[in-house]
């Protein structure tokens, strides 16, 4: 699941969420955005049995996946398109903010 959050100037919030444990292990979210970097966008545990991670993300497209332990490699359905390369993300005036699209 995607959630995106309008905030003051041009920045939208961006939190990416997934099951407790689907997929077991780690997983971190990794894109354009950080340079497909592992680990650097670990998401968490919640209360709720959740994991996310929020991302301040400026105007623009990216590509994105989740890496799960053992190198897992997994799409988010929800993204706002899906390819051979992954997810994208679109931010800013024409994404469907607050939404989760596809």
């Amino acid at each position: 699941m995607i959630k995106k959050s309008k905030l003051f100037g041009s920045k939208t919030r961006v939190t990416f969420c997934l099951p407790k444990d689907n997929p077991v292990g780690q997983v971190s979210v990794v894109g354009c955005f950080n340079d497909w970097e592992p680990g650097r966008h670990e998401l968490q545990p919640r209360r709720d049995g959740t994991r996310t991670v929020t991302l301040t993300l400026g105007p623009g497209e990216y590509t994105f996946r989740y890496l799960a332990t053992g190198g897992v490699w997994l799409d988010d359905e929800q993204a706002d398109g899906v390819d051979g390369r992954g997810g994208l993300l679109v931010v800013g005036q024409h994404a469907l903010v607050g939404q989760h699209s596809k």
